[in-house]
């Protein structure tokens, strides 16, 4: 017979069993429900990602605040490279919400003769989107026609939700005349954002269903030239700009509308902002709190520079901070950290001593390789002779006795994108003949030096022009024909290495 003890043990433990079973069922009965599909808790997450996990901003020595308290002159330095975007059309809505309904306005920058678009509430069919589905590996795509990879829009590809008071069809969001004022065609054959302005249209709240949310700010954009590391430079930098005008406290998604297949300066895009994701790729209609529209990458002070005199000159942010100055600017150089910052690379570093292992020297080397699916694979050559000169250069250097130096073989078509702005930032020298590749520059220290070596069958104005706003030490040689003396980059080199002490 059991003690009274034993009996007041028992209960005790036939009460924690049941206790414990009564909330293991709890917990599977509350964890095996499916999610609901109310628009308020679907997919808050974008590409695995929400809010709280933005990237941040990276704190950047040159950085200086892109609100201003009146615009910055016309044509000025900030007006080509910074926030020049102060001309604010609100075309539908109020952002505040008050009315239920979504809201889109334009910053138009009167230099640049573009706008910076933003909206909320909108809503993206992919499915009214023209285009190839894009992000295919290279391989599969080989030979598809560039005209299949733009975005085409049919009307209502993107939509607005006009509030529960909004009555009637929808009408357009933009109308011709505000596209000719905001978003002007300039000498763009294919403006794919003014075609996606077109196609928008205001909807009655009865007409907006969204199944699927993104709650964070995203950046949608449009891609050209989209291997060429130029362009895509150009690209980076109108998100990037975008991202600041528009003010958001994080670093955005980005989508791309466009239906390019992937490559390898995606490594970069990925590094720059939250997350990356092709608008086809989505299964459905997809809407968004906030959406960003980064103007065409022909839009920025890059590109206009090849056309239009630019007077700017590159200065630190310090300088400027102490005094101003409309014909300098640190843009392209808080640019440049950005993108080091984004792959974890140090930021702080201006380099003035003298380096303890030696002087490196990159040598930006054009390769064959395929580029995109309408690419044979060949790289027209811009230096006949480009291994006779490397060559010569590596002898010239492992003999070189007053200081070391470093050839650096800079065999970027081959190369993570890391690891080439990795040699950008280590190196005290670049040289290279015209070619993408040297638009890398916008990452370089401020104490490096550039050497570009010029065909005369491609005198472009690219790459000084990059020296020069962000206030780099610049020479060229230029050539008759595509042949370079081996003897005459030595002595070029030998005199920079001279004047950095070496």
């Amino acid at each position: 017979m059991l003690s009274k003890r034993n009996i007041w043990l028992l209960k005790i433990v036939l009460f924690l069993f049941a206790l414990n079973s009564l909330t293991l069922c709890l917990y599977f009965t509350s964890h095996s429900k499916p999610p609901s599909s109310s628009p308020s808790t679907v997919n808050r997450h974008f590409n695995g990602l929400n809010h709280r996990y933005l990237k941040p901003w990276p704190i950047l020595p040159s950085y200086l605040p892109w609100s201003h308290h009146s615009p910055p002159p016309l044509s000025s330095c900030e007006a080509y490279f910074g926030n020049g975007f102060s001309d604010r059309r609100d075309l539908f809505g109020d952002q505040s919400g008050g009315g239920g309904g979504g809201w889109f306005r334009c910053w138009y920058s009167d230099t640049l003769q573009s706008s910076v678009c933003e909206g909320g509430r909108i809503r993206m069919d992919p499915g009214r989107v023209l285009m190839s589905r894009g992000a295919e590996r290279l391989e599969e795509v080989i030979g598809r026609k560039e005209e299949e990879e733009l975005p085409r829009f049919q009307n209502g590809a993107f939509e607005v939700d006009g509030g529960p008071g909004f009555r009637g069809s929808p009408r357009r969001l933009v109308a011709d005349e505000l596209l000719d004022r905001y978003v002007p065609l300039g000498g763009i054959g294919t403006h794919t954002m003014r075609d996606l302005f077109g196609s928008a249209r205001i909807v009655g709240s009865d007409h907006f269903e969204c199944q699927r949310w993104v709650e964070e700010p995203t950046l949608l954009v449009t891609r050209f030239e989209y291997a060429n590391l130029f362009h895509t430079v150009t690209d980076w930098y109108s998100a990037y700009v975008s991202s600041r005008v528009t003010g958001l406290p994080n670093r955005p998604n980005v989508i791309f509308v466009d239906g390019h297949c992937t490559g390898p300066m995606e490594e970069t895009w990925k590094a720059l902002f939250s997350s990356l994701r092709y608008a086809k790729n989505f299964s459905g209609p997809v809407c968004f709190r906030h959406a960003i529209f980064s103007p065409l990458g022909y839009e920025t002070a890059l590109f206009k520079g090849l056309s239009e005199e630019i007077n700017c000159h590159g200065a630190s942010a310090h300088d400027l901070w102490q005094n101003p100055d409309d014909q300098r600017t640190a843009r392209l150089s808080e640019f440049g950290e950005m993108i080091r910052a984004s792959f974890g690379f140090p930021v702080n570093r201006h380099r003035v001593e003298k380096p303890v292992s030696g002087y490196n020297v990159l040598f930006v080397r054009r390769e064959d390789y395929l580029a995109h699916p309408r690419h044979g694979g060949k790289v027209e050559s811009r230096l006949s002779n480009e291994q006779e000169v490397f060559d010569s250069l590596n002898n010239w250097a492992s003999n070189h006795h007053v200081c070391k130096v470093n050839l650096v073989n800079g065999l970027f078509a081959h190369m993570p994108m890391k690891e080439q702005v990795r040699a950008i930032q280590d190196a005290s020298v670049i040289i290279g003949a015209h070619g993408a590749g040297l638009t890398h520059i916008v990452s370089a220290l401020p104490k490096t030096v550039i050497l570009e070596i010029i065909s005369s069958h491609y005198r472009r104005p690219h790459f000084a022009l990059i020296a020069r706003w962000k206030g780099l030490e610049y020479h060229a040689i230029n050539l008759e024909g595509s042949h370079a003396k081996p003897e005459i980059v030595i002595d070029k080199l030998s005199s920079i290495m001279r004047s950095l002490g070496c």
